[in-house]
């Protein structure tokens, strides 16, 4: 095949490029470096099936030759970003996502769209299945990222529905491990960073909300799985084990040999006080589940921040 991955430079963006590469096909990755990082990609920069455009999918794109999957990747993803750049945000999830679909339609292209657990918003139902419609404040801060990737996934549905697209959604749940920004707001690269620096581990509210985190690698498979199945309705691909902020700041801890102490911070307007997908649909459709354990993704994780330059590199605990 040959697909077009926007936010191809982005975290989960440039695995997916390593992945479609890796199974032989060819790829076309887009950027515009706005959170995304040449450096994710520059191993790529020379292989003879990758492509790279530097561009906008938020403004009108052209890609030449033809295109089996488009793949839709391109948007702001955590909060230090989103709450920056709150109106690149919802352009990405509406006019980037509408271009996109554009795109997919006049190529007769497959259309995977990359959502998020965020349309569930704080959840009212727990674990969160697909089926389960959410409960999102659309004028509070995190709503610019929330609407647009419920819109995109309204926008999407109806290309498939009044356009014939042959259309995928999957909902990401929280994902960590390499090419993780060193500060991009999440909690896994924060908590690292700040325990390779010294520094106090940062926990909003007392810790007890709970997060599920998925390691890069299995959530790219249930991606890539996904892509080549013909379900067309949203799926959940996140990890079901469900751990506290506090949980995870004590295992960071822990896995780095940091002395660094436990400080407590208000909590944000409408955090999620729970996180934990419903993998039912993932595991019977796609045959999908994950298999590395937090302590192992966040051991390979830690180093990964090690190796970066500039980080302090505390030793591992003996």
């Amino acid at each position: 095949m040959r697909v077009l991955i926007t936010g191809a430079a982005g975290f989960l963006g440039s695995h997916l490029c390593d992945r479609f590469l890796a199974e032989g096909h060819e790829v076309v990755g887009l950027d515009n470096f706005l959170t995304g990082h040449a450096d994710n990609i520059a191993h790529l920069f020379g292989h003879e099936r990758f492509k790279f455009l530097r561009h906008n999918i938020s403004e009108f794109t052209y890609v030449a030759g033809p295109l089996d999957g488009v793949l839709h990747f391109a948007s702001p993803a955590s909060p230090v970003d989103y709450l920056e750049m709150p109106i690149q945000t919802l352009k990405v999830g509406s006019l980037g996502t509408h271009n996109a679909l554009g795109i997919a339609l006049a190529k007769g292209a497959r259309f995977l769209l990359a959502s998020t657990s965020e349309v569930y918003g704080d959840p009212l139902v727990h674990p969160q299945p697909e089926s389960y419609w959410g409960n999102v404040n659309p004028v509070g801060p995190r709503g610019c990222y929330d609407e647009a990737k419920r819109f995109a996934e309204a926008m999407t549905m109806a290309y498939h529905r009044a356009q014939g697209v042959d259309t995928r959604i999957v909902r990401i749940f929280n994902t960590y491990g390499p090419r993780m920004r060193p500060h991009d707001g999440r909690v896994v690269s924060n908590f690292i960073v700040q325990a390779l620096q010294g520094a106090p581990l940062t926990v909003y509210g007392d810790g007890s909300q709970t997060r599920s985190f998925c390691y890069a690698e299995d959530e790219v498979e249930g991606i890539y799985r996904l892509f080549n199945s013909s379900e067309t309705m949203p799926v959940n691909i996140g990890n079901p084990n469900e751990f506290t902020v506090r949980q995870l700041a004590e295992l960071v801890l822990e896995l780095t040999g940091s002395t660094s102490e436990i400080v407590s911070h208000p909590l944000p307007a409408d955090d999620p006080k729970v996180r934990q997908p419903d993998i039912t649909r993932a595991k019977s459709i796609l045959g999908w589940e994950p298999r590395v354990q937090l302590r192992e993704g966040l051991a390979r994780t830690i180093e990964y921040f090690r190796g970066l330059k500039g980080t302090p590199r505390l030793q591992p605990p003996t």
